[in-house]
């Protein structure tokens, strides 16, 4: 059974909360991704999602909005060694389209159902994806 480790982005995307929320949403854009991770020192304090970001353009943001006043606190995390089916329902269960890759309370990589979708073709198919 595939885990976690195996499929996982281990090249973090990561922020602190006092970030001005538009760095964060630069970031994202530089890179392609749809969430990253906050990080306070070395410790996990939430994940800012595109879905955050709506959020807060909606609600008319702020010039000095700070990435502490949108993103999700005490996200729901995995481990690395956990199996991918374990993220796949957590996901599906708990709305969320990433998830923080934890070893032990360190920040290692995130998981998204884009990952998950490559776990699940490449099991259907002889030649993967």
């Amino acid at each position: 059974m595939p885990t976690v480790a195996d499929h996982m982005t281990r090249d973090l995307l990561s922020i602190e909360p006092d970030a001005p929320l538009t760095e964060a949403a630069r970031r994202m854009a530089e890179r392609g991704v749809g969430a990253v991770v906050v990080l306070d020192g070395e410790r996990l304090s939430g994940i800012l999602t595109e879905r955050d970001l709506l959020k807060a353009v909606a609600g008319g943001l702020r010039e000095d909005a700070r990435v502490s006043d949108w993103m999700t606190r005490h996200p729901e995390t995995i481990e690395s060694g956990d199996e991918t089916d374990h993220a796949a329902s957590l996901m599906i269960h708990g709305g969320f389209r990433h998830l923080p890759v934890v070893d032990g309370d360190r920040a290692v990589g995130i998981l998204s159902i884009r990952d998950l979708m490559r776990v699940a073709l490449e099991d259907r198919s002889p030649r993967g994806v």
